[in-house]
């Protein structure tokens, strides 16, 4: 085997999820990855149902070149599917160029530091040395190829392209600073943009990405790459987030909101033009392993950390666990206590699930189920809970299997919430009236699962949406609505639920809420 350089290093993970979660003493469920870059859930686009007619085929070998995919890559990146070059993300491209244009005795140039290690690593595996490149050629024909990365990783920096050729431009974070270098492959065949669906897209799991290029380059790059370098399923995962591409502007909008919270702290996150911000610190490292105890992950290097954007309610919890790492006031509202997160997958519906019991009623639900979205929301509301559900179903069927795992989800929830049940009241009820309509609720939090519900009114699925809450809760709730209008009879019953709920889940006590002892 071929020695490599001394000076060689390998790609560095962060500490997997487990690890974390070990070293945290927390539950692997409540780790916070700040140091992925990706989007904290999928698209509502990757579902089963988009990978059913590939998995019945997964037998076979990919066929056809993947000309649907180079149409619809094509389609989107404003190119031909001959400009077209397929990988196993953009890491796997980043080699294939590598090996396409350096070998033994080459220099590669790379972007100044600090930037993306791969472009060191993929140059020193095809036997390359490597070099800081600059804006300008400083001796033409001395570098074989120089990589450019736009934005930058880590820094988040929009930096002027090189004028040296050849160029590969690593464009992973193109979708958040909408600058591009592809135009420039219609007049240059030394020009190379690289993409992937990691980041905007949400398929980081899924390892799939492509390259842009005049269609000489792209037909040789095509010639050095495997015959079917991506899987059938990540080919149609792919094809199924081009259908519906993201609106990244909320990541936009939340990583500027982030960016203010951290100068409120004290620090100085640099500009940044990709879905993340780099905070220069004087001990990254040691800022980086104390957040780690905490159950949050960022990439820390030894004088910055880099924290990903997720949400305004995760992205909250980083703050306030700067801020008491740093000794310093938060400038976000603490989060409610006994918290818990959750995911409930099924071959029909996707349903993510944050809750905290000692909230401040904030709750945003978002699965499609239109109404029982929004009965969801008062119940938690009036239950005083802080709730994010957010989830993605097979609506082309109807709302029942969303909004059925929806309230499943939620119920799953609350029963982890609550734990062994020690020193809750237990009980609660509620009488709310609501125009014409008038709701009484009384809950039981005593373990066992039972639902009498009598609503003499439905507009369609709110009995068995409560009936799955209590399932999934192991709660009895027991509930009685009248009144004219369909609508207003369920709404008034989930947040007479809510109310009963607020008062059960109340602390009173040390012990078991029971004379048996257990329950």
């Amino acid at each position: 085997m071929r020695q490599l350089a001394p000076e060689f290093r390998a790609y560095e993970w962060a500490p997997p999820t487990d690890e974390v979660a070990r070293i945290a003493g927390i539950d692997p469920s409540q780790v916070l990855r700040f140091d992925q870059n990706t989007p904290p859930l999928p698209l509502p686009s990757t579902r089963p149902g988009a990978i059913a007619g590939a998995l019945a085929r997964v037998s076979g070998y990919p066929g056809g070149g993947y000309r649907r995919l180079r149409a619809a890559i094509a389609a989107y990146a404003g190119v031909e599917p001959e400009n077209v070059v397929l990988g196993a993300g953009a890491d796997d491209l980043i080699l294939l160029c590598a090996r396409a244009f350096a070998g033994p005795g080459d220099t590669v140039a790379l972007p100044p530091p600090p930037t993306y290690p791969l472009f060191r690593i993929a140059a020193q595996l095809a036997g390359a040395t490597t070099e800081p490149g600059s804006s300008r050629s400083d001796e033409p024909g001395s570098r074989v190829l120089t990589f450019a990365c736009r934005p930058n990783n880590p820094t988040g920096a929009l930096d002027a392209l090189p004028d040296a050729r050849p160029l590969v431009v690593d464009e992973a974070y193109f979708e958040y600073a909408g600058e591009s270098a592809v135009p420039l492959i219609a007049e240059d065949d030394e020009v190379v943009v690289i993409r992937t669906f990691s980041k905007a897209f949400a398929l980081a799991g899924a390892r799939i990405g492509y390259a842009l290029a005049a269609p000489e380059t792209a037909a040789e790059l095509n010639a050095r790459q495997a015959p079917a370098p991506v899987s059938s399923l990540s080919a149609e995962l792919a094809l199924a987030a081009l259908a519906a591409p993201p609106d990244v502007a909320p990541v936009v909008e939340e990583r500027e909101r982030l960016a203010s919270a951290l100068r409120a702290l004290g620090l100085d996150p640099l500009p940044s033009h990709a879905n993340f911000v780099y905070v220069p610190v004087d001990d990254g490292a040691g800022l980086g392993d104390r957040l780690l105890r905490q159950g949050m992950v960022v990439r820390a290097s030894p004088q910055a950390i880099r924290i990903s954007v997720l949400d305004r309610e995760d992205d909250d919890l980083l703050v306030e666990a700067l801020a008491r790492v740093l000794d310093r006031p938060s400038p976000v509202a603490a989060a409610g206590g006994r918290r818990v997160r959750t995911l409930r997958a099924t071959a029909e519906t996707r349903i993510a699930v944050r809750l905290a019991l000692d909230g401040a009623s904030r709750v945003r639900v978002a699965s499609g189920a239109g109404l029982y979205d929004h009965f969801l929301e008062q119940l938690a509301f009036h239950a005083g809970f802080d709730l994010v559900l957010e989830g993605a179903g097979d609506l082309e069927t109807g709302e029942h299997h969303t909004a059925e795992d929806a309230a499943l989800a939620l119920g799953g929830a609350l029963d982890r919430a609550l734990g062994d049940r020690r020193g809750i009241a237990r009980y609660g009820d509620a009488v709310v009236p609501m125009d014409d309509a008038l709701a009484r609720a009384a809950v039981d939090l005593g373990g066992r699962a039972q639902a009498e519900l009598r609503l003499e009114r439905d507009p369609g699925l709110a009995g068995h949406v409560l009936a799955s809450l209590a399932q999934s809760a192991r709660a009895a709730i027991h509930v009685e609505a009248s009144g004219r209008d369909d609508h207003h009879v369920a709404e008034a019953a989930f947040k007479a639920v809510g109310r009963a709920l607020r008062v059960a889940v109340r602390r009173e006590s040390e012990g078991l809420p029971s004379t048996k002892g257990v329950l």
